[in-house]
């Protein structure tokens, strides 16, 4: 059967002049007086705004560190942003040094050597933190999972976070061998 692609064509060699290759204007250069076509820059380069999937998710590409958590929740959309900054500073602080990396559109939250602890993600008209080892603090976090293991707490808009609590699970959660995908 013959093949339905183009063959490509030969790259031509830079001409040479005594042994050495001659500089050619590369695309888009125009020569004297005439006006190049290529767009011209309007002002410094500006990061584009992270898309929001379904539910208002940021999507943010996987990385490790504090800047991608960051960026993530810059990004959520408004109330949330707000609740999010609070659960990152709540965590930070319980947990000096704790790792943060953002892996399939949420932040999450670890100890070195140890593993995830946790993690949250944006839906529509709530908050999802997930424990990973939830189901074995004291007292446990409310949503269940399919996870034996895995416990939920939803914030919903008008929901008082309790940071006291929070803070119980984290220390808790933390302190526990984590989740190694």
């Amino acid at each position: 059967m013959p093949s339905k692609t183009k063959p490509r064509a030969a790259k031509r060699p830079s001409p040479v002049v005594k042994g050495k290759p001659t500089a050619s204007k590369p695309r888009g250069v125009a020569g004297k007086g005439k006006r190049s076509s290529a767009p011209k820059s309007k002002g410094p380069l500006v990061a584009a705004k992270p898309a929001l999937l379904a539910g208002g998710n940021p999507q943010i590409a996987k990385a490790d560190g504090d800047a991608p958590v960051q960026a993530y929740i810059a990004a959520m959309p408004g109330w949330k942003r707000d609740v999010g900054r609070r659960l990152d500073a709540l965590i930070a602080r319980t947990v000096p040094g704790v790792r943060k990396a953002v892996k399939w559109n949420s932040p999450f939250y670890g100890v070195e050597g140890q593993g995830w602890f946790l993690n949250f993600h944006t839906f529509t008209n709530y908050i999802k933190v997930a424990f990973f080892r939830g189901a074995s603090l004291h007292p446990v976090p409310p949503g269940e999972s399919k996870h034996k293991d895995v416990r939920y707490l939803d914030i919903h808009e008008d929901d008082p976070l309790d940071e006291a609590q929070m803070a119980t699970w984290i220390r808790q959660a933390a302190a526990l061998p984590g989740w190694v995908p």
